[in-house]
């Protein structure tokens, strides 16, 4: 059994409910022991800026800030799609923290030959 877990997510906060499955997935994973990555691209880029993930999708949903937090407390990371967040002219110094940029081959390497489990939102 593969001990990593991917999770990918093209949506921003236009569809917050999606968000906050994709970060629930994450968080379930990372808290279990995974090594866990989400692989941010389109407008989820976004949500890697420090301040914007504070959404509360529905009455009963966790705000998003929460998941963020306990994502960061399980030792979760990002990698942040470079085109993406350059062409929405997003602010470097302003990535949260466990954020890098990186696109598809820094994905792989970080899979490795182990493989990982994969969600995609």
């Amino acid at each position: 059994m593969t001990s990593k877990a991917v999770v990918s997510l093209t949506t921003g906060l236009e569809d917050p409910e999606k968000v906050t499955v994709a970060f629930l997935v994450a968080v379930g994973a990372a808290e279990s022991g995974r090594q866990t990555l989400m692989f941010l691209t389109k407008e989820a880029t976004r949500l890697a800026q420090a301040g914007v993930a504070t959404a509360t999708a529905c009455d009963g949903c966790p705000p998003l800030s929460d998941l963020v937090a306990r994502y960061a407390a399980a030792s979760g990371r990002y990698l942040v799609c470079p085109i993406c967040f350059d062409a929405r002219r997003l602010d470097k110094s302003q990535l949260i923290d466990g954020a890098d940029l990186g696109g598809t081959v820094p994905m792989w390497q970080w899979i490795g030959d182990e493989g990982a489990t994969t969600f995609s939102y």
